[in-house]
């Protein structure tokens, strides 16, 4: 299990890559990679600022990870979310999860990402024309969650 809250940039295929040559036991990896995208609700989003508590927020992402590895056979788990300034284009949360097979593989993703938008304790303040704004969570979010 890797987990990282940096403000650097990362690769995803970097990434990617490094979970398959820590085992070639691996047969599957599954990834998620989230963006900055330069809107949210219709509105036009110039950046964001990402806060957490450090310490708390790697405590949070790991008991995320620690329950998808009782659910499923995983041989590799990366989260990489990025805190501090950023930008629209640039990569933001990197989900890899790695297995035998490939549904145990595409079920922990989807896990671990849906837990980490409800769960984990991260704080956007969006940069818009109209000022800074602090972006709320998401009922979708609590919903995804609630699947599992």
């Amino acid at each position: 299990m890797s987990i990282k809250v940096q403000q650097e940039r990362f690769s995803p295929g970097t990434e990617t890559e490094a979970m398959h040559a820590a085992q070639l036991g691996i047969g599957a990896v599954v990834t998620f990679t989230g963006y900055v995208r330069d809107f949210n609700d219709g509105q036009p989003v110039h950046g964001l600022a990402l806060e957490h508590y450090p310490g708390m927020t790697e405590k949070a992402l790991a008991k995320i990870v620690s329950e998808a590895e009782q659910r499923w056979p995983l041989l590799n788990v990366r989260v990489l979310h990025r805190v501090g300034a950023l930008e629209p284009g640039e990569p933001i949360v990197f989900v890899g999860t790695a297995s035998a097979h490939r549904q145990a593989a595409f079920d922990a993703c989807s896990f671990i990402m849906d837990y980490l938008k409800a769960r984990a304790p991260f704080w956007k303040k969006e940069r818009t024309p109209q000022g800074e704004r602090w972006v709320e969570g998401k009922a979708s979010d609590k919903a995804a969650e609630q699947r599992w």
